[in-house]
């Protein structure tokens, strides 16, 4: 039976790493993200590789366009067997003194609502799957609280871990949920402070205990073990990716 796995926010960074680690291993990959003109590059890049893809538009902070959007998957594919919930990001920085309602509904859905409303559209389908694996990301930031005016971001990633195992012990023994958790992690998230204050971005490695930023090909790495048969007695857990950063 075909292979396939669906990727949220893969047109670049660690998704697009992702997509292209699991193509690598024989699956289908199913593609989704707002940029049609990176989706553009990235299906390019996986058609260079030989990897069978499909990119869907649509906004994971808007559940009417994840729903409208899986109505056609479910219409093509009878069955899932890896969905990764990359989709995320800072969405800017408030602190909670000055945080908005609008502020905080929009990076909450980003980050955490987005991995709930997507996980329920596939959850038919990886029930249909083998070996069928969720993996939500979550972050340092989950553990640490975040950095300035990133307080909200920290807890929405907690809410992905709190949310990793609550589904884990929902959906098992059918489908395996487990997270992995980036560090700072060199991609194009981070071109605004590499290009402004290229000195406070250097700095970033000494805080990480092997001393250097993580590559995103690290990161899809540790996804393609979870959801390999390698992993098959591991649920519920949360992988931390980040070089040893959250001991300094």
């Amino acid at each position: 039976m075909e292979k396939i796995a669906l990727i949220t926010g893969a047109t670049d960074g660690m998704g697009l790493a992702t997509a292209k680690t699991l193509g690598k291993e024989g699956y289908t990959v199913i593609i989704n993200g707002i940029d049609d003109e990176q989706a553009a590059k990235a299906t390019k890049e996986l058609d260079s590789l030989n990897i069978k893809n499909e990119y869907y538009h649509f906004d994971v902070t808007n559940e009417d366009e994840i729903v409208a959007a899986f109505a056609k998957i479910h219409a093509k594919y009878d069955h899932l067997d890896v969905l990764v919930n990359n989709a995320g990001g800072l969405g800017g920085r408030q602190t909670f003194e000055e945080m908005t309602t609008k502020f905080f509904t929009f990076v909450m859905s980003l980050n955490f609502y987005s991995a709930l409303w997507i996980t329920r559209e596939c959850i038919p389908m990886l029930k249909k799957g083998t070996n069928a694996s969720v993996i939500n990301f979550a972050s340092n930031a989950a553990y640490n609280g975040g950095g300035p005016g990133a307080g909200i971001y920290g807890a929405s990633k907690a809410a992905v871990l709190t949310a990793t195992r609550a589904m884990c012990k929902e959906l098992s023994p059918s489908i395996r949920v487990n997270a992995v958790s980036p560090g700072t992690i060199d991609t194009h998230f981070h071109d605004g402070i590499k290009s402004t204050k290229p000195e406070v971005f250097a700095s970033w490695a000494n805080n990480i205990q092997l001393k250097r930023l993580g590559k995103a090909e690290e990161v899809a790495n540790v996804v393609k073990f979870l959801v390999s048969d390698d992993a098959s007695f591991i649920d519920g857990e949360v992988i931390q990716v980040g070089g040893g950063q959250d001991f300094l």
